[in-house]
């Protein structure tokens, strides 16, 4: 058997201008560094852009997150190319004792909701945007990508469309589970978001950016429209609380090092059990 592991990711910015597949590269290449007898190697896919799609022979999938709309796909050939992927990994895993992982942010979280239909996409009442606490479910608490993390934790998020009312039978007949929520807002009249599901092990997805850096969202916060969406939105303490959070260990930075590296290291430990065993 290979020690390669070969890792696709999918891009789903459309050519917009983001830190996000920036953060997945240094992820990886920083995992890469902690294996040295195995080589973790990617590819980008344009997916949104040009409609450039991975095959099935990657053992890992990051699917990133985009601007937009979650439905403005429907139709086009991306999505169903994208669709296609998912069936063959699917269909993969349900017949071969080897699995593949595919792991869904943010837009791509939205877009695994429309495709396994556990529950609703709609557009938020208002944008999300900055530094926010998210909050474990019971389950969350014990969840590998997860346990590591205080409650809450920090997460970056960017939402205008949001994922809520979850289809408790598609949760039962696929055994998946709500790893986190958003945070409680009594003083309105909305249900929380889901910001996190495990379908099983090898399909993971989260609302928020498990890549995002303090240098990434510096890249957020220092655009002036930026900075006054946060202050219009929920005041210029916050906004300044959201930049010391940058620099707090215990902020994004520790979720950065935790979520999708977790993830990782987890399908490497499966995928090459030998090779992974001489970790750094």
């Amino acid at each position: 058997m290979s020690n390669k592991i070969n890792v696709a990711i999918i891009d789903l910015y459309n050519g917009e201008e983001n830190q996000g597949i920036r953060c997945i590269k240094d992820i990886l290449n920083e995992i890469d560094c902690h294996y040295p007898n195995i080589s973790v190697e990617y590819r980008q896919f344009e997916t949104r852009l040009n409609n450039g799609i991975a095959d099935d022979k990657f053992d890992i999938y990051i699917s990133s997150g985009g601007p937009g709309s979650p439905w403005e796909g429907e139709g086009t050939e991306w999505e169903s190319k994208y669709f296609n992927l998912m069936d063959k990994i699917w269909s993969h895993n349900q017949n071969n004792e080897t699995k593949k992982y595919v792991f869904f942010i943010c837009h791509s979280f939205q877009i695994m909701t429309r495709y396994f239909k556990f529950g609703e996409v709609i557009k938020r009442n208002s944008k999300s945007f900055g530094v926010m606490p998210v909050y474990k479910t019971e389950v969350g608490h014990s969840d590998l990508l997860l346990k590591e993390l205080p409650d809450p934790f920090y997460g970056a998020d960017f939402r205008e469309w949001q994922v809520v009312q979850p289809d408790q039978k598609v949760f039962d007949e696929l055994g998946a589970q709500i790893l986190c929520i958003e945070k409680e807002r009594p003083h309105v009249p909305f249900e929380r978001a889901v910001m996190a599901v495990r379908i099983n092990n090898e399909f993971v997805g989260t609302q928020f950016h498990p890549e995002a850096d303090a240098a990434s969202m510096y890249y957020h916060f220092r655009k002036p429209e930026r900075k006054e969406q946060v202050v219009s939105k929920y005041g210029e303490k916050k906004y300044f609380e959201m930049l010391d959070l940058l620099e707090d260990t215990r902020g994004i930075m520790l979720t950065q090092k935790t979520v999708l590296p977790n993830f990782i290291k987890h399908a490497v430990s499966e995928l090459r059990p030998e090779a992974a065993g001489d970790k750094k």
